[in-house]
């Protein structure tokens, strides 16, 4: 591994809450002086919304909690090799679609995820968008840099035009495919949920999104699915009381108010 790499550290929980972090390779650029846009549009619409649902089904999951940072098509930094290659506009790497990195401030404003900024931190969970120009990439290069380099513990894919979902979990440094459940949901460690795929209506859109299923089997809900599920209990009840409201009635009993 170059020199210039930052290697992932692994503290745990308790280390991580005792130790401030600290700057790594400090001959690296500051993060004023790195690219985190390159103008360059997302795939498709699925793409954009699929990835603001992941955003928002993990901070539901995680609700309360400021103790994790969640990236969605924002660079990650790693090396000096990969930033001049990036401004050379011929990127050895860019940044996953989406990322989970814990115990880490979430509150934090960020461009993006600079490595030697962050003590030396990697994302905890990575889940890329498979698309026709990404499909090796994601397949099969970025296995050995998620395993070797980043050191995340899980990394899953979505194939969208195959409808196929994988998962590897990191077993001795080498990435370990993930069983499925009877559902064919794959059992995220580090999230405490099962990765799957749900078909249904997201922002208008009829697809089949990657989505997250608790461990009883009960999806995780958006912000919105669940005030909308309040709504209908609220109704529910309503309903309930004025049916029981005209029954006495009907027993010449007038209820009360």
């Amino acid at each position: 591994m170059p020199e210039s790499v930052v290697k992932a550290k692994r503290k745990t929980r308790a280390q991580r809450a005792e130790t401030p972090p600290v700057a790594y390779c400090p001959d690296l650029p500051d993060e004023s002086q790195l690219i985190f846009e390159d103008g360059e549009p997302l795939e498709s619409d699925w793409h954009v919304l699929q990835v603001y649902l992941l955003h928002e089904v993990v901070s539901q999951l995680f609700e309360g909690r400021t103790d994790f940072f969640c990236g969605g098509n924002m660079f990650i930094y790693f090396s000096e090799e990969q930033v001049e290659s990036v401004r050379q506009q011929r990127p050895l790497y860019k940044g996953s679609d989406f990322f989970v990195v814990k115990d880490v401030d979430g509150l934090k404003p960020r461009k993006g995820w600079v490595v030697w900024k962050e003590g030396g931190r990697y994302p905890d969970v990575i889940i890329e968008l498979v698309s026709p120009t990404t499909t090796k990439k994601d397949k099969q290069k970025n296995l050995a840099l998620y395993s070797k380099t980043f050191g995340t513990e899980e990394y899953f894919w979505y194939d969208p035009d195959r409808d196929e979902l994988k998962g590897f979990r990191l077993v001795d440094g080498d990435y370990v495919p993930i069983e499925p459940s009877e559902q064919g949901w794959l059992w995220s460690n580090q999230l405490g949920a099962y990765v799957g795929v749900w078909e249904g209506v997201f922002h208008r859109r009829q697809y089949r999104w990657v989505r997250l299923f608790r461990a009883d089997g009960s999806l995780v809900l958006t912000s919105q699915e669940r005030a909308e599920q309040e709504r209908q209990r609220a109704e529910q009840e309503r309903q309930r009381a004025e049916r029981l409201a005209q029954r006495l009635r009907e027993l010449g009993i007038e209820p009360e108010e």
